[in-house]
């Protein structure tokens, strides 16, 4: 391997593990928004604040996601629903109609 390769490879790795601690990060704040507000579907329809701090962590989580090298995605690919997540972000970001909120 030439040290230009081993030295993307290496950068590759650093950039995804960046961006995977932005997802866990965003991870954790929907589970501090479920334990503030609680796990009820009529109050997060109702709630705005619930409701948008929720859609935009998960559109976050998206954004981290489609930035993530092959590799990562490959790799973990049985595990992870790498496309339904994207998918996710991309309903958020170009509002293909309204987001309905049993969607989220």
């Amino acid at each position: 391997m030439t040290q230009s390769i081993k030295r993307k490879s290496s950068f590759m790795k650093n950039v995804d593990h960046q961006h995977i601690e932005y997802i866990l990060r965003y991870c954790d704040e929907i589970s501090e928004t479920l334990s503030r507000f609680g796990n009820d579907f009529d109050t997060f329809a109702s709630d705005a604040d619930f409701h948008k701090s929720i859609s935009m962590s998960l559109l976050q989580i998206g954004e981290h996601a489609k930035a993530l090298s092959n590799g990562i995605l490959l790799a973990t690919k049985t595990r992870i629903p790498w496309a339904g997540i994207k998918g996710m972000r991309d309903r958020f970001a170009h509002g293909y109609g309204e987001m309905s909120s049993k969607k989220i």
